[in-house]
């Protein structure tokens, strides 16, 4: 009997280049909710690490529209950096609001606070998703590879190949729904990190997320409620 090749399996499948787009649309979302924070969330001119990012965006979504095997280096950093542009800012937005939500005499409002604390949970499922969707397998690149690497996330059609369609792979999709379980659950849902990086990326995202839900979003309710 021959022993099945390591293609056969449901994570061994490649894909066919992935569109940039959906990504390319969750960037541009993050970008608006930054803009719409309260200013006092953003670190410096509100209107420099959206200029930065869209500066990185157009170019990659001009020039190469679909990621696939054996793309430029350059088109990979520059996906890298904005996702982590993105990351700092709102790392920046979140330690700003829990600054504001724990200073005496702070002029912060509830109402401040509670809008704040929701654009950033939405940015950090956002970021995250795209870290997910950059980094697994060696990321959408190396995913169109006939020998890429072990999967970092254990998604459930894996598990069960007949319960999807042949041959499947995760989309940017699957990993916004990983990313969003991930931040209202604190915790993994149907889908399983395997590698270290990924149990780490996602215990960090649960602790944003805890942080922002937890503490803030609380004390600004209570706040509007006093």
């Amino acid at each position: 009997m021959s022993t099945p090749s390591k293609k056969a399996s449901a994570w061994g499948l490649p894909v066919k280049g992935e569109a940039r787009w959906p990504a390319s649309v969750a960037v541009l979302l993050a970008l608006v909710l930054y803009l719409t924070l309260p200013g006092r969330l953003t670190l410096g001119p509100m209107w420099l690490l959206p200029s930065l990012e869209l500066a990185l965006l157009v170019p990659l979504t001009i020039a190469a529209p679909r990621r696939y095997h054996g793309e430029s280096n350059w088109q990979r950093i520059g996906a890298v950096a904005i996702i982590a542009l993105i990351n700092a800012a709102n790392f920046v937005s979140l330690a700003l609001l829990v600054h504001y939500l724990l200073m005496r005499g702070s002029r912060a409002t509830g109402v401040e606070l509670l809008l704040g604390s929701v654009e950033i949970w939405v940015t950090n499922v956002i970021v995250f998703a795209l870290w997910y969707w950059e980094l697994d397998r060696g990321g959408p690149d190396e995913r169109a590879s006939d020998e890429h690497r072990e999967p970092d996330f254990l998604f459930p059609q894996m598990v069960t190949p007949a319960c999807a369609p042949q041959p499947w792979a995760p989309s940017f999709i699957d990993y916004i729904y990983l990313s969003f379980t991930n931040a209202t659950a604190f915790s993994p849902t149907d889908t399983l990190p395997l590698t270290a990086w990924a149990k780490m990326l996602m215990a960090l995202q649960a602790f944003v997320s805890l942080i922002t839900v937890a503490l803030v979003a609380a004390r600004a309710v209570n706040i509007l409620g006093s």
